[in-house]
């Protein structure tokens, strides 16, 4: 049976936080079969996931991880770490070895400072400033490389990553409907507005 595929997913660490972007298309094969689709998932309150692969597989290991996070909590008396819910996930997805978990994960948050790390299928794990993942990450990462900048500050990061995802959009067909924007910084996680979204492509 097909998968759900496509998917491009960026993550940039800021000076003062870190952004997640997503597009908002989920094809099946060649055909698409939504178009609002969440691809960026908060775990906690300075902790999020991007996701690119099967849908299904990715909302099962959201709900889990919500879950570890709420019982690391209780138990350790202290908010997980974004190194430690990075650990976390490479360990399933190392133990699984593809399945049920058919994905590519990006996991950002502020704890002391912003991270990035990016994850993917077979529980490799690697810290960086900036990252893109799934089928128009190629072209994110043409914006990316030429764009990004050491301490970026988090407006900056959010256009960054509009811009990525858009070019991804014109160009990779399994990319596509739209873009999700959420910022992490020391305040928390935010979700930005359709309104910020399209005001920010207006200006390229």
């Amino acid at each position: 049976m097909s998968k759900f595929k496509g998917t491009t997913t960026v993550g940039i660490v800021c000076d003062d936080g870190v952004v997640l972007a997503a597009d908002m298309r989920a094809a099946l094969g060649n055909m698409i079969m939504a178009k609002n689709v969440t691809k960026i998932f908060q775990i906690d309150e300075h902790l999020a996931l991007a996701g690119a692969g099967n849908i299904g597989d990715i909302l099962s290991l959201v709900r889990m991880l919500r879950a570890e996070a709420k019982l690391y909590r209780a138990r350790v008396g202290r908010e997980m770490s974004v190194k430690v819910l990075a650990t976390l996930t490479a360990n399933v997805l190392n133990r699984t070895k593809y399945l049920p978990y058919f994905g590519w994960f990006l996991i950002g948050g502020y704890d002391k400072k912003p991270r990035i790390y990016s994850v993917d299928m077979a529980g490799g794990m690697t810290e960086d400033k900036y990252v893109s993942a799934g089928s128009g990450m190629e072209f994110a990462y043409a914006v990316l490389e030429n764009e990004y900048k050491e301490n970026i500050k988090i407006d900056e990061g959010v256009k960054l990553a509009v811009k990525a995802i858009n070019t991804a959009i014109k160009r990779d067909v399994f990319t596509g409907d739209g873009i999700m924007v959420v910022t992490i910084t020391k305040d928390g996680y935010r979700e930005l507005s359709r309104k910020e979204i399209d005001g920010i492509l207006k200006s390229f």
